[in-house]
């Protein structure tokens, strides 16, 4: 009898993962809540004027950076009833975990335990981490033996806390490709550790919708930024990033609907330019509304 159940059960989660598609063309909105980085609130301020105008423009959260005021963030977030999607560790590039010396990489550990600390203390489930930078001084392979040494030795911590530590591909020279960020998480080997998926980040790689099946549910958080390979130039490849939202070339319904795919819901962080002022934000917003419904 319960083979039964679980069978019908089962045609009928099929019945309704076939159609989900058409039911978001329809305009049902899907799970992605709207949250902005901390240096992506241009606006000048105090922190509590900072969330005000972030909760004002229509964001539900807000992803502060390691290391601020505690008190100061939590009483902003009490005030605003914003929540924290996120917390960004604020020691990574500087001090990076792949660093060749022990005292910078304990400078980068420190950081990484006060970034999980403050996320416990202000709800965020998650902490984003850039595990480590490859450059003249640091090859691939010593980045990755490094990242995956220390951030070993943090989940302990990480577990303690109930937050997790999420992995985020930037412009290190380290991660350039989907199974790479696999191979990673899979050296690290424990479910405290995921992914923070940086749609922006891969466009001067290779389209986001192809990295999302690959990495699938061990994204954790999102940021949503914009791409433009177009304005993309070899001296500079950052130029990519001048592109409003759905004005570059991200292919959102794709990139939506492979986060759909992998059954994705959660936190959508913008960090994107553009939110110097109260209509900047507000524009960020809208324009967010639209890649989700996309």
């Amino acid at each position: 009898m319960s083979h039964h159940v679980s069978r019908r059960h089962f045609v009928h989660t099929l019945a309704a993962a076939s159609l989900a598609p058409a039911a978001f063309a329809a305009g049902k909105s899907r799970d992605v809540k709207k949250a902005i980085m901390w240096g992506t609130i241009g606006v000048k301020g105090s922190v509590l004027e900072k969330m005000q105008a972030a909760k004002t423009a229509g964001f539900l959260g807000v992803e502060p950076m390691g290391g601020m005021d505690r008190a100061e963030v939590k009483a902003a977030l009490q005030a605003t009833g914003l929540k924290a999607a996120s917390v960004c560790c604020h020691t990574h590039w500087a001090k990076p975990l792949s660093a060749p010396d022990e005292p910078t990489r304990k400078v980068g550990y420190d950081g990484l335990v006060l970034s999980l600390q403050d996320a416990k203390e202000y709800g965020a489930t998650s902490v984003l981490l850039v595990p480590g930078v490859v450059n003249d001084k640091v090859s691939y392979d010593d980045c990755f033996k490094r990242c995956v040494a220390e951030i070993k030795k943090t989940v302990p911590v990480a577990k303690d806390l109930g937050v997790k530590i999420a992995i985020e591909n930037v412009w290190n020279n380290f991660v350039t490709k989907p199974q790479q960020a696999v191979d990673l998480l899979d050296a690290i080997n424990s479910e405290w550790v995921g992914w923070h998926f940086d749609i922006g980040n891969v466009g001067r790689y290779s389209p986001a919708e192809t990295w999302i099946p690959v990495i699938g549910r061990r994204i954790l958080k999102l940021h949503i930024k914009e791409f433009d390979t177009r304005k993309m130039t070899p001296d500079k490849p950052g130029a990519g990033f001048g592109a409003k939202f759905l004005e570059g070339d991200n292919k959102w319904p794709a990139i939506m609907a492979a986060l759909d795919k992998i059954g994705y819901s959660g936190w959508g962080i913008a960090e994107q330019g553009g939110g110097g002022t109260p209509e900047g934000l507000k524009d960020l917003s809208d324009r967010m509304t639209k890649i989700f419904a996309s």
